[in-house]
């Protein structure tokens, strides 16, 4: 197994850059090597978040009014959108701290081709996964009957091949389990535990239910099989006799990838959810097949987005929520002053450990819910490459390019899809989590680190495995996330707060975000978006 690094918590930054092979904390390049190559520092809206600490904010200077106010342009605030939309409710407003919508499904244009600054896929969902099938067809990727069991979805949306390789020992192998200079002992434990996940997929537990479902609220209730959350992914591995380094890779890469965390850090019920929890297929494709396009997902994002046109409000920070008398009064700073919404019902869709500071009458019991998870800090970079860099032997280029002894997860290709038009330039998205350290330090490292450090670390990583990446680099940006998700760490998934989030619900107030799962797909945060609205329509019709 690759052991994570554990520094300890004073970890200083030099520290930290050495585990991930910066060679220069000013930023210079090497000496025989091209300088650095331009790019910017994004995200950390730290300054906001500071105001929101200390408060002082203007009284508010104008009065609005709205049906249902949504607080957050993310894939759950969106949702709930695109859902109030679908049943002819025309009378909100989405609220978007941010400069745009879209929370971890953004995406980036060049010249040459849009890229993700987040999330890049959609695995093939399932007939559990109704709204994500639904928001398909309505896309035209799935065509015909949502609801068949293997719909046929649009060719160009289906990643083209080969979709996978992994880097290790100096060699790229096809797929993600590396099978080059594996024993046979080791190959065997590879075979068993591919059974074993596929057993899990068709698990029921004694409700009937499906024992790993997504969305996850669609799981077995069965206290037997949720047992598991109360373990790490790695002692449910061990107990299980896969000590198979390979193996033990994966996991450790499944959990870092989705999770942000390690599989030491890592509910057993949430990685093997992992593993278990798709069972999507289709006509046209492998049942392992992923949705994909040069920006991610975004295009989802914009699919969703276009319920909301002329209804979203970007650049605005909620800071204060107070009860009215039949409408909550919502404070929203946007520019230099503060506008008061006036909303009949509020759906909170930004992550929950905002909602203690703006809201002062929050009940006790989902005060200490909110409070109580912690968040993954996450690294994203966007390499503008003049050419393809230099390969090493092995599998062919692929969309996803994962590295198995290095502490990035790897990069995906923009222009991977776009098979019909032969263009010599890319952009490479490379992904990192942060899990080493404390979430805390993660996040005083992103604020405190110079873009110049990271794009160091990046490049001298790279280079061991495309050796002119260096040169061939125009331009190197770097996008900061905090906060980028929910840490489902042992205990936190079945039972104390997620319950209590999930569970939450007022005559106005109503919540909306993948923090109610416990951790962050498009999958999880649409359907508590859709939920969400569809309570928020109850309400309504109620009077």
């Amino acid at each position: 197994m690759i052991s994570p690094v554990k520094p300890k918590a004073g970890t200083s930054r030099r520290d930290f850059l050495r585990t991930v092979g910066a060679a220069a904390l000013a930023g210079c390049a090497p000496v025989g090597k091209p300088p650095l190559p331009p790019g910017q520092l994004l995200g950390m809206a730290h300054a906001l978040g500071h105001r929101l600490r200390d408060g002082h904010f203007p009284a508010p200077s104008e009065v609005r009014k709205t049906g249902v106010l949504i607080v957050g342009g993310g894939i759950s605030g969106l949702s709930a959108a695109w859902q109030l939309s679908k049943a002819a409710v025309d009378d909100f407003l989405v609220l978007e701290m941010g400069g745009e919508a879209g929370g971890n499904s953004r995406a980036g244009q060049s010249p040459l081709v849009a890229y993700p600054w987040g999330a890049h896929y959609l695995p093939l969902p399932g007939q559990e996964a109704t709204s994500v099938r639904e928001l398909l067809a309505e896309l035209g990727v799935l065509q015909g009957d949502p609801a068949a069991p293997k719909p046929t979805y649009d060719e160009r949306f289906l990643c083209a091949t080969p979709q996978e390789r992994v880097y290790r020992h100096g060699l790229w192998d096809d797929g993600l389990l590396p099978q080059r200079g594996v024993d046979a002992a080791e190959r065997e434990q590879q075979r068993r535990f591919q059974a074993r996940m596929e057993e899990l997929k068709a698990a029921r537990g004694r409700d009937g239910r499906r024992v790993f479902a997504i969305p996850m609220a669609l799981s077995s209730r069965d206290p037997e099989w949720r047992a598991l959350d109360r373990l790490s992914f790695s002692q449910w591995l061990a107990d299980h006799g896969f000590t198979a380094p390979t193996l033990r890779w994966l996991a450790n890469y499944a959990c870092r990838d989705d999770y942000g965390t390690a599989c030491e850090q890592t509910s057993a019920w949430a990685g093997l959810h992992y593993f278990a929890c798709r069972n999507g297929q289709a006509a046209n494709a492998t049942s392992d097949a992923v949705l994909t396009a040069p920006d991610g997902n975004a295009w989802l994002m914009r699919g969703l987005a276009r319920h909301a046109a002329g209804r979203l409000l970007t650049g605005a920070l909620v800071w204060r929520i107070v009860a009215g008398k039949s409408t909550l009064a919502v404070d929203v700073l946007v520019g230099d002053k503060t506008v008061r919404f006036e909303a009949r019902q509020l759906i909170w869709a930004a992550p929950a450990f905002v909602l203690p500071r703006v809201w002062p009458a929050i009940p006790a019991e989902l005060r200490a819910a909110a409070l109580a998870g912690d968040y993954a800090p996450w690294l994203t970079a966007n390499l503008h490459l003049a050419d393809f860099p230099e390969e090493r032997h092995g599998a062919a280029p692929a969309w996803d390019n994962v590295l198995y002894d290095s502490p990035g997860l790897g990069y995906v290709v923009a222009t991977h899809q776009l098979i019909r038009r032969h263009l010599r330039g890319t952009v490479f998205t490379y992904y990192r989590a942060l899990h080493e350290v404390t979430p805390a330090e993660g996040r005083r490292l992103l604020l405190e680190t110079p873009r110049e450090a990271w794009a160091e670390g990046i490049l001298a990583e790279l280079e061991g495995i495309h050796p002119d990446i260096r040169r061939l680099t125009t331009r190197l940006d770097v996008f900061r996330n905090g906060h980028a998700m929910r840490r489902p760490v042992p205990g936190s998934l079945w039972g104390g707060a997620r319950a209590v989030l999930a569970a939450f619900d007022s005559p106005r107030l109503t919540l909306a975000h993948a923090d109610l799962s416990g951790f962050s797909l498009f999958e999880e945060a649409q359907y508590r978006g859709v939920v969400a609205a569809q309570r928020v329509i109850r309400k309504m019709r109620l009077g």
